[in-house]
């Protein structure tokens, strides 16, 4: 049986071009969305870093991208650069490894669970590194981890920063309204920046205590806890995993 979210508003901090699909899927169970981007990304108008660093691509024996930004992008350069056949793509998770199959990359390492650096780097094909060049493809600044990780095991890693984040948001004020006037149940996350940013902007403010939020990761989830929020996870990676998430913990709040 689908649940309803029927008179359940849920606050959803995608960028807007990226929500498309969830704001859909949400109304078509009934619910409302408040459309509060925290997350924007922006192209770097001056790219001479990343073609330094990628210059020649050729050097490489692994790409590494971090997200669906990274490749949007981080590959038209690539091609540009030329791809040469036997570079070898890793993907952070599923929904990153389909967007570098769109672009024509037929296999992709990625996790089959807990999409994160630390799956990633849990997978056979990266434990033995020593002499392998690596490109991780991200945004300007991000965790650490993946690269730290890989040169403890003997690879040269190059970064390849192709975008940067940005909080489009000045204020919390519409989530506080809302939330004031019964309109606010749940605060969809599904980045450890746009949690950055809520947490900003929202501080210890009682009514962010006191609406859940619902993300994508374990990960973002324990981050949340640990400043003090409700957070549930959705088991996997997508706006399918998302919306029934939503459904098993705001459906029965109404009726």
């Amino acid at each position: 049986m689908t649940l309803s979210l029927a008179g359940v508003h849920i606050a959803v901090t995608r960028p807007a071009e990226q929500a498309t699909k969830l704001t859909a899927a949400i109304i078509g169970a009934g619910g409302a969305v408040i459309s509060f981007p925290l997350l924007d990304i922006k192209g770097l108008e001056d790219l001479s870093a990343f073609h330094a660093a990628v210059t020649p691509l050729s050097q490489f024996d692994w790409a590494v991208f971090i997200s669906t930004n990274a490749v949007q992008h981080g590959m038209p350069l690539l091609q540009q650069a030329g791809i040469s056949p036997s570079l070898k793509f890793a993907a952070i998770g599923p929904t990153t490894a389909a967007s570098l199959q769109s672009y024509g990359v037929a296999e992709v390492l990625t996790p089959s669970e807990r999409f994160d650096s630390e799956a990633l780097l849990a997978l056979p094909e990266l434990q033995y590194m020593q002499g392998q060049r690596v490109l991780i493809v991200r945004g300007i600044g991000g965790r650490e981890l993946l690269a730290d990780t890989l040169k403890q095991r003997g690879a040269e890693v190059v970064f390849g920063e192709c975008y940067r984040r940005v909080n489009p948001q000045s204020s919390a004020q519409r989530l506080q309204q809302a939330y004031a006037q019964g309109q606010l149940h749940g605060i969809v996350v599904t980045s450890t920046e746009a949690l950055r940013f809520l947490l900003t902007l929202g501080g210890n403010a009682d009514w962010l205590k006191s609406t859940p939020l619902f993300v994508n990761h374990a990960r973002i989830a324990e981050q949340a806890r640990a400043s003090g929020l409700t957070a549930f996870s959705a088991d996997q990676s997508g706006d399918v995993a998302m919306l029934s998430l939503l459904q098993t913990h705001l459906s029965p709040i109404v009726g």
